[in-house]
């Protein structure tokens, strides 16, 4: 076999592939002599077909079987001599399609190579860490917060009108062109006015009923409205009034944190001050996070290949106009021109994941299977009743494996990085650092 370099400028690499017939013949004789055997053939003893009559029965068939062992051979052992990575799936094209029995077997293999990346020196990187405290502010408007969806109701004194926030308990019969539809009726219905719960212009009617009064609530089904047959269509609500009811948010004391579970109201207080200080330290490390890769984008300097540019501009340019067009929501759509801010994005990405790659192969980074379950529950968790096959689904495919393993790993030599980096704590307020996250969500 031989291979011979045609084709080296940039990270660009071209190969002429010989397999030689020889070669070929040998291959398929030790096919043949593997296989010789295990093989009954009417007329001879199992094992003991001669070897020219299996070449006539199976020969073409082991032929190109070893073709294609051939080159993939070749292949490998060029990639583990020269120590290239491809950069994405390298092109093989047999260039002697004339090809007869025979004759030597002539292919093409180009590719882009994976850069030489420079070693990081981490600890050149420095970064700033912010740090907030659960004041008691914080922790008691988050108590405030709880106590209000802690309230309760109580009737309101009789004669009373029902209020915007109010509870109105109360039957309903809904007709279109006065026949009842399905769903459309219920007794005892407890609904808040004001909360949104039922078609736009129901709950404003309300407004102002009181308990044992009849009111009759006129409204148009939406247009988009789920159920097909009431789309946009006019219906009458024949409502008979029960309760009129006044909320009363929970008092913030010990009833109301063992309600949350908590033994006492310093108990809760505890809890909600790790917890917010648990979803600051979130924040915080976005920001820092951010300000890394903000860093490792100049860290560093290597050729990037334009195969994989190319493909991150179009993924991006394709991804960012569907954002802009939701209502489509298949692929059924113009070709999509990639710009130069496409492009700019992209050489970022591609810079950062092929770096952040690097980092993690020298640090031997691995996302463990633990770590893969746990990410493939939380997602299962979107999929109410289904958490079982969606597992299965993923466990099948290896593209959603790959998909969610990806942003694990990034998220470990992340933290690799940052161990190895000059971190500085700064203590700030919470709304500093919410001002710090609302900075990055306008730079996306």
């Amino acid at each position: 076999m031989q291979v011979t370099e045609t084709l080296n400028e940039g990270l660009k690499r071209g190969y002429a592939i010989t397999v030689t017939a020889a070669e070929l013949e040998t291959k398929v004789n030790e096919k043949l002599v593997e296989a010789q055997p295990g093989i009954e053939m009417k007329g001879f003893r199992k094992g003991k077909v001669p070897m020219a009559l299996l070449k006539k029965q199976f020969g073409q068939r082991l032929m190109g079987e070893a073709m294609q062992e051939s080159i993939d051979g070749a292949m490998s052992d060029h990639f583990e001599a020269s120590g290239d990575r491809p950069a994405m799936q390298p092109e093989v094209k047999m260039t002697n399609e004339d090809w007869k029995e025979g004759d030597d077997v002539l292919v093409d293999l180009s590719y882009e190579a994976l850069p030489a990346i420079p070693e990081l020196d981490m600890g050149k990187l420095t970064l700033e860490r912010l740090v907030v405290k659960a004041d008691d502010a914080s922790i008691d408007e988050t108590l405030t917060s709880l106590a209000e969806n802690a309230k309760t109701f109580t009737a309101r004194k009789k004669g009373s009108k029902a209020k915007d926030g109010d509870q109105v308990v109360f039957d309903f019969a809904g007709k279109v062109d006065g026949e009842l539809f399905d769903g459309g009726s219920a007794e005892g219905h407890a609904l808040v006015l004001g909360s949104g719960q039922f078609i736009p212009g129901f709950e404003e009617q309300l407004v102002g009923v009181k308990a044992d009064e009849e009111k009759a609530v006129t409204v148009t089904f939406p247009e988009e409205y789920q159920a097909e047959h009431l789309a946009g269509k006019e219906a009458v609500f024949d409502c008979s009034i029960k309760e009129v009811k006044e909320p009363a948010a929970a008092e913030v004391n010990d009833e109301l944190a063992k309600n949350y579970g908590a033994d006492d109201l310093a108990g809760l207080k505890t809890r909600i001050g790790e917890q917010l200080e648990g979803e600051y330290a979130g924040a915080a490390r976005a920001v820092m996070k951010r300000a890394l890769l903000d860093q490792l984008d100049t860290a560093v300097s290597f050729e990037l290949p334009p195969s994989l540019l190319d493909a991150e501009a179009k993924q991006i340019a394709h991804q960012l106009w569907h954002e802009e067009n939701p209502d489509v929501e298949g692929h059924d759509h113009p070709e999509i021109e990639t710009t130069d801010e496409h492009t700019t994005l992209a050489e970022r990405r591609v810079r950062l994941g092929l770096l952040l790659a690097e980092v993690g192969q020298l640090a031997k980074v691995e996302v463990t299977d633990a770590e893969m379950s746990q990410a493939i529950m939380q997602q299962a968790r979107q999929y109410p009743g289904q958490e079982r096959q969606f597992f299965e689904f993923v466990q099948q495919n290896q593209q959603m494996q790959q998909q969610l393993r990806a942003p694990l790993f990034e998220d470990k030599v992340v933290d690799h990085i940052v161990e190895n980096a000059k971190v500085t704590d700064k203590e700030v307020s919470s709304d500093d650092l919410k001002a710090a996250v609302e900075a990055l969500e306008t730079e996306d």
